[in-house]
């Protein structure tokens, strides 16, 4: 919600969701600034798989955190893949993921300082509740 010019430290919390995957999905994203939450979104994204969704939820935290300036950002993702392929330790190899990768990592060399890392499901309660909510709001 703060739109200001000033370095910023933001973590940020995303979770895609897919139901039958491909299916329904959505993506949430919970945002904290200094550990208080700032921003909470839950998206819509039509039918698509788990790991678009997981992807589109990690882009959209992303653009959040160029469009605020942020010039630290923690990004903490419940998808092992995801987390492994933007730190390169494996290849993107299906094609759908090709052009969302080269997005994020696009968004990440805006920023400046990006750590990608994984937790488990459980700490990622906020951002989960968040992408289904965005889902049953549609459906």
């Amino acid at each position: 919600m703060k739109e200001e010019g000033q370095a910023q430290e933001l973590t940020i919390y995303t979770d895609g969701a897919s139901r039958n995957n491909p299916g329904e999905a959505g993506a949430g994203v919970f945002i904290l600034q200094n550990g208080n939450p700032v921003e909470k979104i839950a998206r819509y994204l039509g039918k698509t798989t788990n790991n678009i969704a997981e992807y589109s939820a990690a882009i959209i935290g992303l653009e959040h955190a160029v469009k605020t300036g942020a010039s630290r950002v923690k990004l903490l993702v419940d998808s092992e893949l995801l987390v492994k392929q933007l730190n390169g330790q494996y290849k993107v190899k299906n094609e759908g993921l090709k052009p969302l990768h080269a997005q994020a990592k696009e968004l990440i060399a805006k920023i400046g300082s990006v750590e990608v890392q994984y937790i488990p499901r459980e700490r990622n309660k906020e951002a989960d509740a968040l992408a289904n909510k965005a889902i049953d709001e549609k459906l």
